[in-house]
């Protein structure tokens, strides 16, 4: 089949390596532009692109989708589907029903739960127990369209969103390729969403990172878990911002945000609302990411202090 592949991220560079290898004519590859990344801010394509590039396939990296430019493009490649797997911009009604089989989007949730753009994040930040892949026929709304497939996976009761990010790749790309093969074979029948059962999945930040100990134990390490490995859940200690990396359930209670136990050996322990919680892997202001036993040592804190304030 003719396609136009739009993707941006790690996430969609297994489901653009399916394809190709399913053996799909690939037209072309619209991803975001370049952007500057590390210390010296070096102009970096995005892992689409360098993909793309690997496999000689012609990239576009527009600012903007509603200059003409995809347009004009699109009539060129002439794609008989377009495959969207988190390109990151809106595409408007005109290129959603340029080709012959519309244009389909894998998304990482069991939709209508998780519209949006960190769908995968805020599912383990709720404590969801399961969590998916939907394919859908792309309309004008934020991920309203009809659903075409679905697969469900566990979310393990330790795993991080970098880890269910990496599982969640793969499953999009298996589910995507089946997708394609189905509709080549002929029209697939498309589910509606419920929107009474939609939440949306807005865009993380660092105020969404900041820890609020007055949650419960177990709330709180479901966000250290959402926000690792970006932006990372983080506190306030001797003024300073302390990002927590890893955190587990613990014996105690106290005032929301109290140290309970600050020991190299037995670790550090902080109150929550409900429960606690022992801070496992931390990185203080312009150091290093280290265990928490390791940045014990080199720091004393009392216990009583309260972190946060």
């Amino acid at each position: 089949m003719r396609i136009v592949f739009m993707g941006t991220p790690d996430f969609a560079v297994p489901s653009l390596e399916r394809l190709i290898a399913d053996g799909h004519d690939i037209r072309a590859v619209f991803t975001q532009p370049d952007k500057p990344q590390g210390r010296k801010q070096v102009m970096t394509p995005s892992p689409v692109k360098q993909v793309a590039m690997e496999h000689g396939l012609e990239v576009f990296s527009p600012e903007r989708i509603k200059n003409g430019v995809l347009a004009e493009a699109l009539e060129r490649l002439d794609p008989e589907l377009i495959v969207v797997v988190a390109y990151g911009k809106i595409l408007p009604k005109d290129v959603l029903e340029f080709p012959k089989y519309g244009c389909i989007n894998a998304h990482g949730s069991l939709l209508p739960r998780w519209r949006g753009a960190a769908p995968i994040q805020w599912a383990v930040i709720a404590g969801d127990r399961v969590t998916g892949v939907t394919i859908m026929r792309m309309d004008e709304g934020l991920d309203t369209g009809e659903m075409l497939a679905k697969c469900e996976t566990e979310i393990g009761e330790n795993e991080t969103a970098g880890e269910l990010f990496d599982r969640l790749a793969q499953d999009a790309a298996a589910l995507l390729s089946d997708t394609v093969r189905r509709m080549e074979s002929g029209p697939l029948a498309g589910e509606p969403q419920d929107d009474s059962a939609s939440c949306y999945a807005h865009m993380l930040s660092q105020e969404t990172a900041v820890v609020d100990w007055s949650k419960s134990a177990h709330e709180v390490g479901c966000l250290v878990r959402g926000l690792n490995p970006w932006p990372v859940a983080r506190t306030e200690f001797a003024g300073k911002a302390l990002k927590i990396y890893a955190a587990g359930p613990a014996q105690g209670c106290g005032a929301p945000g109290e140290v309970l136990c600050a020991d190299p050996k037995r670790g550090l322990v902080v109150a929550c609302g409900e429960g606690a919680l022992a801070l496992l892997e931390v990185q203080e202001a312009g150091k290093k990411r280290m265990r928490v036993n390791d940045w014990l040592r080199g720091h004393t804190v009392e216990a009583g202090t309260l972190l946060g304030v």
